[in-house]
């Protein structure tokens, strides 16, 4: 293939232009920030871009690059409140189910062999549940009660998965999955003393386990006569909440409702919080209280404020999960330019500019084969059933952990052997560069691809290529430069077909679109 790097390689954010006005606050959100901006003296930059919006919206809420039809829709449209119509129509697509399915497979470890071992079966019945909880907008409160108070089977109650993907399946290692989870509490971090642990893994003590006699299922249940004993004193351990609560319970109660129904309650410190913190951190790239799942009493949030009004809309609201990605979307806050200005460039923990950072593994080769009208082909070594993967699915509805390829370990898919959020590595490295750069794999999809042949046949003249190459790829118009760059290499290659697969590879180099910005 010939190349085009001397000429249009890089191309990189800095050529975007975005909307030069006043940037006036939408909601409770802005005024917050804002004001807290402007204490820190880091003033906010102007609003991005209609082009920049529907590419950051559509990549940050369902992990999908927008069709050239889209953008020119959206860029062609009048409508005064445009932004807050697409947002709207985003979080309706099936794609949001399909996506923050994806995030929350990371955090509850689906994952069919080692160190999990939930077995295939099992991952498809878990990741079925959640996608369906997630599409239906299941309540949150409702969603993490199903998880921490189910029982049956693996096979046929699908949250009992959350209490299997332990190698040693003691109360500690489950309370320090749901403190990290569903509190944003590392135990290690926690300050809590071992005693006030003890009390908090007596919830969990009752937990156990229990073969059928079909393959690989597993019973999940509380078991009554079960006791934990305090290590030294070898009395039994009373449950205690982490305020020290000590709860009275009968021998046939089951102590995880009685923990969930104090994590779920409308006043728990952490439940809201660390879940609206979570939804901050995944849209902003940043979390109120940072890292996204360290809250701790020396680890204070950017600004209380934000975290208790966020807190307040969710509890309010039912536990509606797509009311806070609303308010956040609306946000003018959320809608900055990445662009830092002179004034609030040194800004590291605020939100004066939106952070660019690296598409995630999987949304990455999904807009590649999107793009080019291929597939991947995925495989588990594993046999058992289930494990068979069309070549046309998309890699953001990969249910099993257990399922790699060299490109997304390359590019930092987590291993989920932990629900640390820390596991999943957006860092750009030479080798991904390189793979994008000079790989068969990305040139064979180029190349031999369906759908850039398809694209490229729609488009007879080459100033309509390149309009149609830099809406698909880059979701935006090329600028007067650029335009002039890509016409001029393409009739000095002398193929008009050589010259816009060299500019289709090329705009795929760029920063711009590795990056959401």
């Amino acid at each position: 293939m010939k190349r085009l790097a001397t000429v249009v390689l890089f191309f990189g954010i800095s050529a975007l232009s975005f909307a030069a006005e006043t940037v006036v606050p939408q909601n409770r959100i802005d005024q917050i920030v804002f004001s807290r901006q402007a204490e820190a003296g880091f003033p906010p930059s102007e609003l991005c871009s209609d082009a920049v919006f529907i590419r950051r919206l559509y990549l940050d809420v369902i992990g999908t690059l927008p069709t050239a039809k889209e953008v020119r829709e959206f860029l062609a449209s009048k409508i005064p409140d445009k932004r807050r119509l697409l947002i709207d129509y985003v979080l309706e697509r099936n794609e949001f189910a399909d996506y923050w399915a994806l995030k929350w497979c990371d955090l509850l470890r689906v994952k069919s062999e080692f160190p999990s071992n939930l077995w295939p079966n099992a991952v498809q019945a878990y990741h079925y549940w959640i996608l369906s909880a997630l599409r239906q907008n299941m309540p949150y409160d409702q969603f993490v009660r199903a998880l921490l108070t189910t029982s049956g089977s693996n096979f046929r109650d699908p949250p009992v998965n959350f209490y299997r993907p332990f190698q040693d399946r003691t109360p500690r290692n489950i309370m320090d999955t749901t403190a990290l989870v569903f509190m944003g509490v590392r135990l290690a971090n926690s300050g809590w003393s071992e005693e006030q642990m003890l009390g908090m893994d007596a919830f969990f003590a009752k937990v156990s386990y229990k073969k059928t006699d079909e393959w690989k299922e597993e019973i999940v249940y509380s078991d009554s006569d079960k006791q934990m004993l305090h290590p030294v004193t070898k009395t039994p351990v009373v449950p205690v909440l982490p305020g020290g609560k000590a709860v009275k319970l009968d021998t046939n109660d089951d102590p995880r409702v009685a923990f969930a129904d104090w994590l779920t309650a409308p006043d728990n410190p952490w439940f809201s919080k660390a879940i609206v913190n979570r939804i901050w951190f995944w849209l902003m790239g940043r979390g109120i209280v940072h890292e996204a799942d360290d809250i701790r009493p020396d680890n204070p949030p950017w600004s209380p404020e934000l975290l208790a009004y966020l807190e307040k809309e969710l509890v309010e609201g039912k536990y509606d999960l797509k009311h806070i990605y609303r308010l956040i979307l609306n946000s003018a806050t959320y809608q900055l330019s990445s662009i830092p200005t002179p004034g609030n460039s040194a800004d590291q923990a605020g939100f004066s500019h939106y952070r660019v950072r690296r598409l995630d593994a999987e949304v990455l080769i999904d807009a590649i084969c999107q793009i080019t009208g291929t597939g991947e082909e995925y495989s588990s070594a594993i046999p058992e059933p289930f494990t068979f993967i069309p070549s046309g699915q998309r890699t953001i509805l990969l249910a099993d952990g257990s399922i790699k390829s060299p490109f997304l370990e390359m590019f930092g898919r987590p291993g989920r052997d932990s629900s640390l959020e820390s596991d999943r590595n957006n860092g750009v490295s030479v080798f991904q560069t390189l793979h994008i750069l000079n790989s068969s794999h990305i040139q064979k999809k180029i190349m031999k691809g369906p759908g850039l042949r398809k694209l490229l046949a729609t488009s007879p003249s080459p100033a309509e290529r390149v309009n149609l190459l830099y809406l698909t790829i880059l979701s935006r118009t090329p600028t007067q430069a650029e335009q002039k760059i890509a016409l001029d290499y393409i009739a000095a290659s002398g193929q008009v077909d050589d010259g816009s697969y060299d500019l289709a590879w090329a705009l795929i180099n760029t920063s711009e679109f590795s990056l959401k910005h």
